[in-house]
């Protein structure tokens, strides 16, 4: 017997998450399928809109400005300005005051582990105390176990991209840790619980330690950044403790992978769907899908997925619904693969328009233009799949996120927000789609 849903949407990161969830508000039963940790615990946890223009023009200080202009066959281009802001509209009311910078149309300029500045459209409340644009001298404090965050390079760093205030970075011991294998969610949870650590002169609780050896490196500073360690479960706690033992402002400084901005974003998101009755079925790839009716394509008469085939402990499973959303990743997420032949969806073989000759994939310059990054599935502007003559593919599917061609997300340092966008909207037309 199959198992049967409203809507069934593939993909557990921010477009799926996004997709379930808005199709939810449409009163329909959803169930989200995913097979491995999404890429949100990999993720920096910022959501952008769009940091640079496709010409390479920016950093852009209004991403609205820029989406009126963007080519045919962007994702923005397919949604629409107006989506994108409902789509922002609907993550402020997910995250609640998890996040800043709904209040602003303008993009925030957040420091970055690397020394960077990166224009985004929300960040944590955590970060928000660092915004490049505030003039206040910063403490940027490393610790010897996590050398992935150099504090001081990354404040020299700064101070070469010509930001309006000094920042000068220290590197210190973390009380309580030696080891420098220790996993970041160790440093988390040993601050969430306030644990006692010895400090050579007996023990002590390991807020105050860490707000004791900060404190004598304070120079006048106004605000501290430390990597993002300040909690998980406990975070608000945690740096509000931190805040009142030093008297200045605490931020945390985002970084790459692991990322707990990124994993107390995922957690968010997940409380969220389990509220708004979203069935979640984990760690279980789709490996097929039948068609209701014959043949694909064919312009005005597509063909309907019946159902999808789970590989359940290797049995195939039937999981069937009205709709479908496709939100399984791009190159980096597996969900667009390649071979010697051609490159493609691996779930329904959706077409992925590319060259035949591989090497017109890249760019001679390593830094140039590569095709690859634009490589994905071409959509109409309901996000339905269209074939090599742009016909649909299918009358019940639509794909949402880095699945989809027509866009560059390093480049353009959109990711996220087309993520966020088109999971949205994906989602609330499947959810209106489905059949009483």
């Amino acid at each position: 017997m199959a198992i049967t849903d409203d809507v069934l949407v593939i993909g557990g990161g921010l477009a799926g998450t996004t997709a379930a969830l808005a199709a939810a508000e449409r009163g329909v039963q959803v169930r989200l399928l995913t097979y491995k940790q999404s890429t949100l615990r990999h993720a920096s946890g910022l959501i952008d809109v769009l940091g640079y223009a496709p010409d390479g023009q920016g950093p852009l200080a209004d991403p609205f400005d820029a989406l009126e202009s963007l080519p045919e066959g962007h994702p923005y281009e397919r949604v629409g300005s107006d989506a994108v802001r409902e789509a922002l509209l609907f993550f402020d009311a997910v995250v609640d005051d998890a996040y800043a910078g709904e209040h602003t149309d303008a993009n925030a300029l957040v420091p970055t582990s690397s020394g960077a500045i990166k224009p985004t459209a929300r960040y944590p409340t955590g970060v928000a105390p660092g915004l490049a644009s505030d003039p206040s001298d910063a403490l940027l404090v490393g610790f010897e176990t996590l050398p992935e965050f150099d504090a001081p390079l990354v404040a020299a760093h700064l101070g070469d991209t010509g930001v309006p205030f000094e920042a000068r970075g220290v590197t210190l011991s973390f009380p309580g840790i030696r080891r420098d294998d220790a996993k970041v969610t160790r440093y988390a949870h040993l601050l969430d619980r306030d644990e006692g650590v010895d400090i050579g002169r007996g023990e002590t609780s390991a807020r105050a330690a860490l707000a004791a050896i900060v404190r004598d490196q304070l120079e006048g500073e106004s605000r501290v950044g430390f990597p993002p360690i300040l909690g998980d479960d406990n975070h608000a706690t945690v740096r509000r403790d931190l805040q009142e033992r030093l008297g200045v402002d605490v931020f945390e400084v985002p970084s790459g992978p692991p990322s707990l901005p990124g994993m107390r974003l995922e957690d968010r998101l997940y409380d969220a769907l389990e509220d708004a009755g979203v069935r979640v079925t984990t760690g279980v790839p789709v490996v097929g899908y039948e068609v209701r009716e014959s043949g694909r394509g064919g312009g005005s008469n597509p063909g309907r997925i019946e159902h999808v085939l789970v590989d359940r402990k290797g049995q195939d499973v039937p999981y069937r619904a009205d709709e479908y959303v496709l939100a399984t990743g791009g190159l980096v997420g597996k969900g667009v693969r390649s071979d010697r032949e051609r490159v493609f969806d691996p779930i329904f073989d959706c077409h992925v328009e590319a060259s035949p000759d591989r090497y017109d994939w890249f760019d001679g310059d390593a830094f140039g233009d590569h095709p690859f990054a634009r490589f994905g599935v071409s959509v109409d502007r309901e996000l339905r799949p269209l074939d090599a003559e742009d016909d649909l593919e299918f009358a019940n599917l639509r794909a949402a996120g880095a699945v989809l061609s027509g866009y560059d997300f390093a480049a353009e340092k959109s990711g996220s927000g087309v993520s966020l966008a088109t999971g949205f909207v994906a989602g609330n037309r499947a959810g209106s789609e489905v059949r009483r």
